[in-house]
């Protein structure tokens, strides 16, 4: 063990406020791996609701262990090695973080494959949204992975491990087989996994448990108030991974509230589409009665509060983002955005009329039907919503944040193929010519490492060989491991595939028929 690292998990110890340390005498030791940097993982709220949840089980000890790419993959609490822990639970929230798990295990000396485990190792367990979607390209370094919301899965799985860690390791996965939700790739279920989720949010309060200034959003204690979103995009792995829509009481999140005040001032309210919560204003006026400052996680532009834009303002917010999505009003019907280009106009004057300077756009381009035309409907809609914050406001703002379609699991455009990168990179290079020299600037997601994602996200348990093998997360390492196990990203990223074979990831059940999915995609493209 790295005395560097020690030094390293100690000094991040003592910035901390909330952590929970427990002795670890007669407890199943947890170690809740996030797969990325401490920096990162730290304003990751699933990673604080199931640290709190593991840790609120007296039986249970749970510790946190973050990868900073340094070659060590210790816990934070007690610094200990990932092999002396019963469970190491993976949290993945993005496909591109499978490039990490291979290289916790190997650094911890653990077999990367749940194949060569034996009852001497921990058992290695996953879950997250990605995970939840589409297991199947990391399914063989996995003992289990849970499919679903951990509030509704762990309830079963604690009493399975606690009474089968120390006998036989077969027998254990066959009891976690045997649990809804979970997939065990040794012992496959004959039907369906099926996506377990949690019907009452009040039951399990969802919000900031360790606060620390050393992560992206340090100055924020975040509640998470509604799950799940009711617009149903059909590019959006939210309406698949979290369906169906559920929030949290007023009171739930007023009781929260009051605690994170004892910490921080400004509180974050975390949610796919936070302004579409039902009694929102009365949430904030009470917000506002006890004096906190409000930030939230996401604006839909229609409904756009007047109330909520107020207190943002009131809170010197310096930007407002909003997510178009698509520039052409034909483009929006198809990937069901739910907004017209007069919603659109209407909220960039609800956001000038409140002094706020600088607005951020979200557009993807390579959408699905999308043509040259629809670019150009990007630069004409961005540059109307100039004209609008001109007129109001000196020294205002617009930037554009630009990312290519990812076809995504569990969606109505799961079998649609990315654009090709030629097609993409040209698409935006149009927007950047056309806009930068209106004093707009447009900053583009890059389309290689999407196209790696679309791969991860409609891949099959081929690509846990490539992952395995590669020896770092640079891009000549996945085109190297991809060589060598004679796969093509092609296949995975840009191919429009037949909607009557079966998908990779047939195992999960989504929670929503296939020819549903089936039914919104012909009236997408027809």
């Amino acid at each position: 063990m790295s005395w560097d690292a020690v030094a390293e998990a100690r000094r991040k110890l003592s910035r901390e406020t909330g952590v929970i340390v427990k002795d670890w005498g007669g407890r199943l030791p947890f170690a809740l791996v996030y797969p990325n940097s401490y920096y990162l993982g730290m304003s990751n709220l699933g990673i604080h609701a199931l640290y709190s949840l593991l840790n609120s089980r007296s039986q249970v000890i749970c510790e946190r262990v973050f990868w900073e790419h340094d070659g060590a993959a210790i816990s934070l609490e007690s610094q200990r090695p990932l092999p002396d822990f019963a469970v190491i639970a993976f949290s993945i929230s993005y496909e591109l973080d499978y490039f990490n798990i291979a290289s916790v295990l190997r650094a911890s000396g653990i077999p990367v494959y749940a194949a060569d485990r034996d009852e001497s190792h921990p058992m290695v367990i996953a879950g997250g949204p990605c995970i939840s979607a589409n297991p199947m390209p990391v399914a063989p370094f996995f003992d289990c992975l849970c499919i679903g919301e951990g509030e509704a899965l762990l309830p079963g799985m604690l009493p399975v491990l606690t009474d089968g860690l120390g006998g036989s390791r077969d027998e254990l996965l066959k009891a976690l087989a045997a649990l809804p939700g979970v997939y065990v790739p040794k012992y496959p279920p004959k039907g369906q996994v099926a996506r377990q989720w949690t019907k009452n949010l009040d039951e399990f309060p969802v919000h900031s448990v360790v606060l620390t200034p050393d992560t992206e959003l340090g100055n924020l204690y975040l509640i998470e108030i509604e799950r799940g979103c009711p617009w149903r995009c059909r590019f959006c792995l939210v309406s698949s991974a979290f369906r169906p829509i559920r929030f949290r009481s007023p009171d739930s999140i007023i009781e929260q509230a009051r605690a994170g005040m004892q910490y921080r001032k400004r509180l974050g309210l975390v949610g796919p589409t936070v302004s579409d919560y039902p009694r929102f204003e009365e949430l904030l006026d009470r917000l506002k009665q006890m004096g906190a400052d409000v930030s939230v996680s996401s604006l839909r532009i229609k409904p756009l509060p007047d109330v909520l834009l107020g207190e943002l303002a009131r809170g010197q917010a310096r930007t407002v983002v909003l997510a178009p999505e698509a520039g052409s009003e034909r483009l929006r019907q198809v990937i069901r955005k739910g907004i017209t280009e007069d919603d659109i106009m209407a909220a960039v004057e609800k956001v000038a009329a409140q002094g706020i300077r600088q607005l951020k756009f979200y557009f993807m381009i390579g959408l699905p039907t999308e043509t040259n035309e629809d670019i150009e409907a990007i630069t004409t809609l961005t540059l109307k919503c100039k004209d609008i914050m001109e007129k109001r406001l000196a020294n205002s703002r617009i930037i554009l944040s630009v990312s290519p379609f990812v076809p995504k699991a569990g969606t109505p455009f799961q079998w649609m193929p990315m654009e090709q990168l030629t097609v993409i990179n040209h698409r935006l290079s149009l927007l950047k010519a056309a806009l930068s020299r209106r004093g707009v600037q447009v900053k583009g997601e890059s389309p290689t490492w999407s196209e790696v994602q679309a791969t991860l996200a409609r891949g099959d348990s081929r690509l846990a060989e490539v992952l395995a093998q590669m020896d770092g997360a640079a891009l000549s390492d996945w085109r190297r491991a991809l060589k060598t196990s004679r796969l093509d990203a092609d296949y995975y990223a840009h191919q429009k595939w037949d909607t009557l074979k079966d998908l990779p990831w047939a195992v999960v059940d989504p929670g929503i028929e296939l020819s549903e999915l089936e039914a919104e995609l012909g009236r997408a493209v027809g």
